[in-house]
C-alpha cells in the first residue's frame, strides 16, 4: 500500500515540477544572448512603403496576440543601410524614402520604428465618448472647454497607450478603470474647432474632438467609434446654441514623411457634436434691426418734394446707423475670406438706402417742374425695389 502512496507522490510532484517549469518558461523574457543575436541579424534587402520595392522578412520569434510586453519595437530594430534598397533603384525614389542611418523593421508591414511587427496583431479598440459639458465656446477662435468620459474596450489586451488629443491642449485625463481590455477615463481640456459661419446668424456649429495614440500605429491599435457609447449627458447645456447632432468616425491618418522610413498610419478617432444658433436670439439681434432701418429710411418716400430736409434726414442717419449696425457684427465674429448671412443682408440694407438717397437727389439737382412727377415715381418704384433687394439678401 505504501509502494501505491509513494508512486502517487512521486506522480504529483512531478506534475507540479512540469506545470511549474511551462509557466517558469512561458514568463521568461529572451534571453540577452537571444536579443543581441536577433540584432545582428543578416541585412537581407528590405521592403519600404513604396510597392516597387521589396525586402526579405527575416525569421522572428512567433508572435503573441496582444502581447504587449514583447519589448520596444525600437530594442529589436536594425539600422538601414545600403543593402535595404535594390540595385536598380532610381536615385530620386531613394530620396523619397530616406536613406539616412535610422532604425527600421525587416520583418512586418511597416519598416518604421515606430512599428512593431511582434505585437502580434492589432487590438481593435472600441471608443466611446460621453459629453458632460462644453464651456467657453468662442466663436472667434473656434475654442471651447470640454469635460467628458473616455471608454477604450478592447477585442484583446491593448498596447501600451500613449493618447494624445490633435486638437487640444491642456487636457487631463483621469484614470477610473484600467484593466488589460478596458480603460476608462474622465478628461478635462481645451480644444479647437474649425468654424463655418457662411450661414450666420442661422449657423451650426461643428464641435469636434479627435484622439490618436502618438506611438502605436495600426499594426498594435485600430480604433473604431462605439455609437451605443457616444451621446451626450442627459443636461447638456450650451449658452447661445442647442445640440443638434451628435457622432464619431475613425480613419487611417498618415503624416506627412517626418522621417526617413516614415510609412506608418495610425488609427485616429473623432467625435463631433453639431449646435445650431437659436433661430429666435438670431433675427431678433440681427434681421429686425436691418429691417427697421430701411422701413425708417422708406417713411421719407411720403414727405412731399416742398420739404426736401426732412426727407433727406430720414436717409441719411439711417445709412449711419446699419454702418454701426454692421461694424458691431463684425465685431463679434472672425475675420473670414467668405461673406456671411448678415453681412448679405447688411449689403442688401446698403442697397435700399442708397435707392432712397438717389430717389431725394433726383428732387435736389432735377428742375422744380418735374419734381411732382419724379416724387410719384420714386414712391411707388422704391419701396417695390426694396422689398425686392431685401427679399434676395435674406433668401441668398
Amino acid at each position: 500500500m505504501w509502494l501505491v502512496q509513494a508512486f502517487a507522490l512521486l506522480v504529483a510532484i512531478g506534475l507540479a515540477l512540469f506545470i511549474l517549469g511551462k509557466k517558469v518558461e512561458a514568463q521568461t523574457p529572451p534571453a540577452p544572448k537571444a536579443m543581441a543575436m536577433a540584432k545582428k541579424a543578416p541585412k537581407d534587402a528590405g521592403a519600404d512603403a513604396a510597392p516597387a520595392i521589396t525586402l526579405a522578412v527575416t525569421a522572428a520569434p512567433p508572435p503573441v496576440a496582444g502581447d504587449k510586453d514583447a519589448g520596444d519595437p525600437v530594442d529589436y530594430a536594425v539600422l538601414q543601410g545600403p543593402e535595404d534598397f535594390p540595385a536598380d533603384m532610381s536615385s530620386e525614389e531613394r530620396d523619397a524614402i530616406g536613406d539616412g542611418k535610422v532604425p527600421i523593421h525587416r520583418e512586418g508591414a511597416y519598416r518604421s520604428p515606430l512599428a512593431h511587427p511582434r505585437f502580434g496583431g492589432p487590438t481593435t479598440v472600441d471608443v466611446g465618448l460621453v459629453i458632460k459639458e462644453i464651456r467657453e465656446f468662442s466663436i472667434q477662435t473656434g475654442g471651447f472647454e470640454g469635460d467628458f468620459f473616455l471608454s477604450l474596450t478592447g477585442d484583446k489586451e491593448l498596447p501600451n497607450l500613449n493618447l494624445a488629443f490633435t486638437n487640444g491642449h491642456d487636457v487631463n485625463l483621469v484614470s477610473i478603470v484600467d484593466t488589460p481590455t478596458f480603460k476608462l477615463f474622465s478628461v478635462t481640456g481645451k480644444f479647437t474647432t474649425e468654424i463655418d459661419l457662411r450661414q450666420y446668424p442661422f449657423d451650426t456649429q461643428v464641435l469636434d474632438i479627435a484622439l490618436e495614440d502618438q506611438k502605436a500605429g495600426v499594426d498594435q491599435l485600430i480604433f473604431q467609434a462605439d455609437p451605443k457609447r457616444t451621446s451626450l449627458d442627459s443636461s447638456f447645456k450650451l449658452s447661445s446654441f442647442s445640440a443638434a447632432a451628435v457622432g464619431a468616425v475613425t480613419y487611417k491618418h498618415k503624416y506627412p514623411s517626418r522621417f526617413d522610413r516614415d510609412d506608418l498610419y495610425v488609427s485616429r478617432y473623432k467625435f463631433s457634436v453639431s449646435v445650431e444658433r437659436f433661430a429666435t436670439s438670431a433675427a431678433f439681434s440681427v434681421y429686425v434691426p436691418a429691417f427697421i432701418i430701411v422701413l425708417i429710411s422708406l417713411t421719407g418716400m411720403w414727405v412731399p418734394p416742398s420739404e426736401l430736409e426732412v426727407r433727406s434726414n430720414a436717409g441719411a442717419p439711417m445709412l449711419a446707423a446699419a454702418v454701426l449696425f454692421h461694424y458691431s457684427l463684425i465685431q463679434e465674429l472672425p475675420a473670414t475670406a467668405y461673406l456671411t448671412h448678415a453681412d448679405k443682408l447688411m449689403l442688401g440694407v446698403y442697397l435700399s438706402l442708397l435707392l432712397n438717397m438717389i430717389s431725394t437727389w433726383a428732387l435736389l439737382l432735377g428742375d422744380e417742374e418735374h419734381g411732382e412727377r419724379v416724387f410719384k415715381l420714386a414712391r411707388t418704384l422704391v419701396p417695390v425695389a426694396t422689398a425686392v433687394i431685401m427679399t434676395a439678401a435674406s433668401v441668398v
